[in-house]
């Protein structure tokens, strides 16, 4: 049996047990936030939170969630508001952008376990592959959502949330016949 939580929500996958998690999320729950990057645990693309700790999606299988709380990226703020994300994006991080979901869970789960983390620490606990190297603005995003955390920093207001799937659709002309 494949029962667990993800994102809040009771979930049973009919699938084979042995279907790694980041599949059933992808393919099964249109949950396409956590990404394929190398498939063997190694570049970190596939970070998830499960039960407070961060996970590579591609290396469990469903069965293995059994029982357990899965949190991906698209929960850990439903407007982009979590401290992570705050800092993120006022630290101008994201480049491509294809590993940062990751890398945020990934920061989100450091946080919670340790509030004020050494840069040794940080680089112990970020083990993801970013190949833009943006590694020394992580770790400053990760001091800046620490003291966001703590109260010693604000931030106006929650990043803008981009373009919706709606705006992208008005922004296409429609084809027409020749």
């Amino acid at each position: 049996m494949t029962r667990f939580t993800v994102n809040d929500r009771p979930i049973h996958y009919r699938m084979d047990p042995d279907t790694p998690l980041l599949w059933a999320l992808r393919d099964a729950s249109n949950l396409t936030g956590t990404k394929y990057g190398c498939g063997t645990g190694d570049c970190g693309a596939c970070t998830v939170d499960i039960d407070g700790e961060a996970v590579r999606s591609c290396r469990i299988s469903i069965a293995e969630c059994e029982g357990r709380f899965v949190t991906t990226i698209e929960a850990l703020s439903t407007d982009r508001s979590h401290p992570v994300q705050q800092a993120w994006v006022a630290e101008n991080l994201p480049q491509c952008g294809y590993c940062q979901p990751g890398m945020i869970m990934a920061a989100s789960v450091l946080l919670r376990k340790n509030r004020s983390p050494s840069d040794e620490q940080i680089d112990a606990a970020i083990t993801n592959i970013c190949r833009c190297g943006t590694y020394p603005r992580i770790r400053a995003a990760i001091r800046r959502a620490a003291k966001i955390m703590a109260g010693d920093e604000t931030i106006s207001s929650a990043p803008p949330s981009g373009i919706t799937p709606a705006d992208a659709a008005r922004s296409v002309p429609a084809l027409r016949e020749p």
